[in-house]
C-alpha cells in the first residue's frame, strides 16, 4: 500500500514501512513493524524505535495513520 503525505510517501507491507521523502536530498527512512509505533491523538506520528534505528514522522491527517494500522496490524497509541 502506498500512502502519498505532504512531505512525500509512506509504503506499507505487512512487515516493513518505508518513507520516501520529496526533496532534494532524497531521504528514504525504514524499520520493520516490530519497531515501529503508531501516535495519534491529533500528533499522527510514526515512530521508529529499535536497536538500530530512531527515527519519526509526522503524517497529515489521522486518516492516514489508520490506513498503516490496518495494514500493520499495529494499535494506535
Amino acid at each position: 500500500m502506498v500512502i502519498d503525505f505532504s512531505a512525500g510517501k509512506v509504503i506499507v507491507t505487512p512487515h516493513e514501512i518505508v518513507v520516501k521523502l520529496e526533496s532534494a536530498s532524497m531521504v528514504t527512512l525504514q524499520s520493520q513493524v516490530d519497531a515501529i509505533t503508531l501516535i495519534g491523538r491529533g500528533a499522527n506520528v510514526i515512530a521508529a524505535n529499535g536497536s538500530e534505528t530512531k527515527w519519526s514522522i509526522k503524517l497529515d491527517s489521522e486518516d492516514q495513520l489508520q490506513q498503516i494500522a490496518q495494514e500493520t496490524s499495529i494499535a494506535i497509541q
